[in-house]
């Protein structure tokens, strides 16, 4: 079996994958002062409650954008499974050209997702994921990944509302019954919705634009499954594309 390891910003996804199958993923907080042995004890937590056993365990893969946590979980795969753990990044083979002006700008969680997308919808594609940031990234019908747009998160710009004025409250981001906000914190969450469907329907359609006018749209992170069916040009909802990207990856490294 293949665990694959997904680190954000604010969470860390593990899937364990079983050929091309995922039967087992969960997500827990990033917390970037954990050691290896306080990461492994909550591994083996959640696999002794749902998971295979450890020694079925037999490959490993992981994605970072937090670069001091990647030695951390290079320890932790070699110390519970005794395995090197593959990690995204220079020298891995892709499959797919990276055409950034310096590739080595690029996420590996922004890789790994459009190689997935291009794997299973096929291109000319363009994959929102709605992290931390929401990232926008298109992908050629040739298989290369373009660039694309990165814009603050929907949580990111809801705290910078509490945190840089002196009377608006912290809120939940959720759907409000009418635009017309009536009070500060339908106000607020009108602004944050409404907002947010306006910026992801916009830069779609610029992209689309640039990439000859159509293009098959993807959706995955934690706040897909709130905004992203709002969004009509949204194609398809893929909310472990990260983890299946991490998988083709590794079978195409694999020896």
């Amino acid at each position: 079996m293949l665990l694959a390891i997904d680190i954000g910003n604010t969470n860390i996804v593990f899937g364990i994958f079983e050929g091309k199958k995922l039967i087992r993923s969960w997500k827990v907080k990033t917390e970037r002062d954990k050691t290896c042995d306080e990461y492994g004890v909550t591994l083996l937590n959640l696999l002794s409650l749902s998971g295979p056993e450890k020694t079925e365990i037999k490959s490993t893969i992981l994605s970072s954008v937090v670069p001091p946590l990647t030695p951390v979980f290079q320890d932790l795969s070699r110390s519970l499974f005794g395995i090197n753990l593959l990690v995204v990044g220079p020298g891995l083979k892709t499959g797919m050209a990276i055409l950034y002006e310096n590739p080595l700008e690029v996420g590996a969680d922004r890789v790994v997702g459009a190689i997935a997308a291009y794997e299973k919808h096929g291109g000319p594609c363009i994959v929102v994921d709605f992290g931390t940031a929401t990232t926008f990234d298109a992908v050629s019908s040739k298989g290369e990944y373009l660039g694309g747009s990165i814009a603050p998160g929907i949580q990111i710009s809801a705290e910078a509302l509490y945190l840089k004025t002196a009377k608006l409250p912290r809120i939940e981001i959720k759907k409000p019954k009418e635009a017309i906000g009536r009070t500060t914190v339908a106000s607020m969450q009108s602004g944050l919705h409404f907002g947010y469907i306006g910026l992801i329907s916009n830069i779609i359609e610029e992209i689309k634009k640039e990439l000859g006018g159509e293009a098959i749209v993807i959706s995955t992170g934690g706040f897909a499954a709130q905004i992203g069916h709002e969004v009509k040009s949204i194609n398809f909802q893929e909310p472990n594309l990260t983890l299946d990207g991490l998988r083709i990856l590794y079978e195409r490294n694999k020896k």
